[in-house]
């Protein structure tokens, strides 16, 4: 049985490579015109290098990326507020505290496929059922018939909107601006948030002497002020946040800037739809505060592997795959939203309590929430 795949992304590459290990045939068909590296950095949690060791290439994704000491919260004037130390977790729970560029992690997963299983150009906008077939439109007029479909589109999938009419988007309140920038050496050792009343900046190291950073306003949806933003106008709106947020922000140019708004989908009632699975961002695409998005992706894609080459069948595999993976994911949308609502706040007396919540809680506590977030079932 040959499995397609719609998504040639993070969770398209590796969930091909995961059935290929399988011992199934996968066929890949992505929207862009050719695979090329874009984006910027991703953070790589416990939970998703336990899945990329199940497929044996984690060492290859490891030496991509850059480990860190710690990860801090910080309040505008540089206090911490929270630190989580890397050697505690990863004492624990294996590697944590790691960040890889988006693109040099699409290459990675790449190199582990047969080119000629992907087909670019293929974005696809119609899906029909005849009997047990499936029939993909794509936009340049072809079709594509396959008793098996693996829709992982991300979060804009056509096909998904098709499947579930009442998939739902969600506005998060607030608009992100990011980059990834040479490191002129003013930037920690580890990674920080720092959460004001102006919003919220996160500076991260990355391999090879690099920087990614981003930042977040409030903002309402497709908002034209934030939407012709450059780098002059994020630095002027952080201009007194603490060292060395201002000159990090300085530092970029408007054409390492990339923009958008943040959306998290609605939690999903099924993933499963007979021969058709939603997977990844199509299936539960969540805000980016817990960095969880990629990873939750990554874990799918080991997880269908398993139940497809338990019950080599898709009848079977598909609901099993939904059991495990629904709640778990269903709960990282509702948890990362509410993160991602903490974070934003501009009420001073709001912020106060928050602050003062965050740098009294017990590190028993925030050990149970790791526990939760990286113990999984492979």
């Amino acid at each position: 049985m040959k499995i397609t795949i719609l998504g040639g992304g993070i969770a398209g590459l590796t969930t091909a490579i995961a059935l290929q290990k399988a011992g199934f045939n996968t066929e890949v068909f992505e929207a862009a015109p050719e695979i090329k590296a874009v984006g910027a950095g991703l953070g790589l949690a416990p939970n998703a290098i336990k899945a990329f060791q199940q497929l044996g290439i984690a060492e290859k994704v490891i030496s991509l990326g850059a480990k860190w000491p710690f990860f801090s919260i910080l309040n505008q004037q540089g206090k911490v507020i929270s630190k989580n130390d890397s050697a505690v977790i990863g004492d624990k729970y294996g590697l944590d505290n790691f960040t890889i560029h988006r693109a040099e992690l699409h290459l990675a997963l790449l190199s582990e496929l047969d080119p000629k299983c992907i087909f670019t150009g293929k974005r696809a906008i119609d899906i029909t059922r005849t009997g047990k077939n499936i029939r993909l439109q794509f936009a340049d007029g072809s079709y594509h018939n396959t008793a098996c479909l693996i829709v992982a589109d991300g979060i804009n999938s056509v096909v998904r909107n098709r499947i579930v009419p009442g998939a739902k988007l969600r506005y998060s309140g607030y608009t992100c601006w990011r980059a990834v920038i040479d490191n002129a050496g003013e930037a920690p050792l580890g990674a920080t948030e720092t959460w004001g009343a102006k919003g919220r900046v996160g500076i991260i190291p990355l391999s090879n002497n690099r920087i990614y950073w981003f930042a977040c306003i409030n903002a309402h949806a497709d908002d034209a002020k934030y939407t012709a933003f450059k780098v002059e106008d994020i630095y002027f709106h952080f201009r007194h946040y603490h060292n060395p947020i201002p000159s990090i922000l300085a530092q970029t140019k408007d054409a390492q800037l990339l923009h958008n708004d943040i959306y998290d989908l609605r939690p999903l009632k099924q993933f499963a739809y007979g021969n058709v699975l939603l997977l990844g961002d199509a299936a539960h695409a969540t805000t980016p505060n817990m960095g969880q998005g990629a990873c939750q992706a990554i874990e799918d894609a080991v997880v269908l592997a398993e139940e497809m080459a338990k019950h080599r069948n898709y009848e079977a595999a598909f609901p099993a795959f939904e059991k495990r993976r629904l709640q778990r994911t269903n709960d990282i949308i509702k948890q990362s939203r509410q993160v991602g609502r903490a974070a934003q706040l501009e009420n001073s007396w709001l912020i106060a309590m928050r602050n003062m919540v965050l740098s009294s809680l017990p590190e028993s506590v925030r050990m149970k929430q790791f526990e939760k977030l990286y113990t999984v079932d492979f």
